[in-house]
């Protein structure tokens, strides 16, 4: 459950940032583009839960690994760096554990 709370707090962090005027153009770019992506994560789900949780996760995972690399690249907190290096290699190591629960379990 620890990912779901990370992943609402950096788009927490994302959000407001889209508002503000004066903000890095490049900064506000980089998090436009994990928006619509994830706007474009809709997946019809197959009516297999277990099936369902892998494949609607990985995107999930990606999204947040890509808006903790926006937080590293332009933030300033190092707490907040420190947490999406970490939100980076826990989401990265789910990622490789859904991808191989996947492979094991197609039919």
């Amino acid at each position: 459950m620890k990912h779901f709370v990370t992943f609402g707090l950096l788009l927490a962090m994302a959000t407001p940032v889209l508002g503000q005027s004066g903000s890095n153009t490049a900064e506000l770019k980089a998090y436009e583009a994990v928006q619509s992506r994830m706007r474009d994560m809709t997946m019809k789900p197959m009516g297999e839960p277990d099936k369902d949780f892998a494949m609607m996760m990985i995107p999930h995972h990606q999204a947040a690994i890509d808006m903790a690399k926006i937080q590293i690249q332009y933030g300033k907190d190092s707490m907040l760096i420190k947490m999406a290096n970490d939100v980076i290699a826990s989401q990265e190591k789910e990622i490789e554990t859904l991808k191989s629960w996947q492979s094991r379990n197609q039919k």
